[in-house]
Order: C-alpha cells, then structure tokens, then sequence
C-alpha cells in the first residue's frame, strides 16, 4: 500500500505538527514532486517543516512531467500539483502490479468525481484518514489533530470525504 498525500494533508499535519501521522498504517508514503515543490517552493509557515519532515524520513519523491514542464515553462498555472497526481496515478495504472495507493486529499477538485481514480486506488480526505488512525487506535483522538492546526493557523478544510 502506498500513500500518496496532496498538499493540504501535508500542511495541515504540519500546522498540527503531526505529519508522522502519515506513517502510523506502516504503509509505503510517496510525493510526487510537483506537491512538494508547491509546499516548500515559497517560505511560509510550514515549509520548512514539511521539507525537514520529507528529508529525514527519506520520503519517495516520484517525478512527473508536469513539474519538469513547469520548470521548462514556469508560467502561473492552477491546480498542478493536482495534474501531476493524476499523472502518477496514470503510471501507476500502467504498471499493472497488485499494489494499491491511497490518495490523501483535501482539495475540493480532487472530490470532484471528474478527478479520475481507477481500481486499485482510493482518495480519502485528512479527517477521515484522522479518524481511520482513530479507529485503528493509532490516535487517541483526530478532532485533537484538527484542533492543532486550527489553534495554529490552518484554515481546515470541512470536506468530510467518504
């Protein structure tokens, strides 16, 4: 099983200063290179954090087209983190493996059904993937999560997603 998170996940676990959450199912944890540069690219709040986080844990990095295309061309496109995921969701398809991926979301255009998800992939959002560690009793409690990254600044999504 490999996770695959967006960039909200990332920072709102990081505002929540939890992102080794990310690693309590024991599963394999991805990112593709497009989402890293969006939450590191520009100094903010949790940038460093993040890059720290990804670094010490030696998180995969997967490399799309859609980054190196925007390097080649970096003109101020929307939602290309979420074209790149796509991307490696595509690929991921191709390798015909068993293997299966979850991606972790918070952004509205990746609830929307026309973001494409085939068999052997799922999309979750963060607090129901708080709330899943909850279940399992990896968490004591997901609001608690919530609740931090709130108290420090994160704007938390309310999609409630499945």
């Amino acid at each position: 099983m490999t996770l695959l998170p967006d960039a909200g996940p990332l920072i709102t676990l990081a505002y929540a200063d939890a992102l080794d959450l990310l690693l309590k199912p024991g599963w394999q944890v991805s990112i593709v290179d497009m989402v890293l540069f969006e939450v590191t690219r520009n100094q903010t709040p949790t940038s460093e954090r993040i890059k720290r986080w990804v670094s010490q844990h030696e998180i995969k990095v997967l490399p799309t087209q859609t980054l190196a295309h925007y390097r080649a061309n970096p003109t101020a496109r929307r939602n290309l983190g979420e074209q790149a995921i796509q991307e490696v969701i595509n690929q991921f398809v191709l390798q015909a493996t068993d293997e299966k991926m979850v991606l972790l979301f918070e952004d509205h255009a990746i609830a929307r059904s026309s973001f494409f998800v085939p068999d052997g992939c799922q999309k979750i959002s963060t607090r129901a993937f708080l709330i899943f560690l909850e279940q399992k009793a990896w968490i004591e409690n997901a609001n608690a999560v919530e609740r931090r990254a709130i108290q420090a600044g994160r704007q938390f999504s309310q999609l409630r997603f499945p």
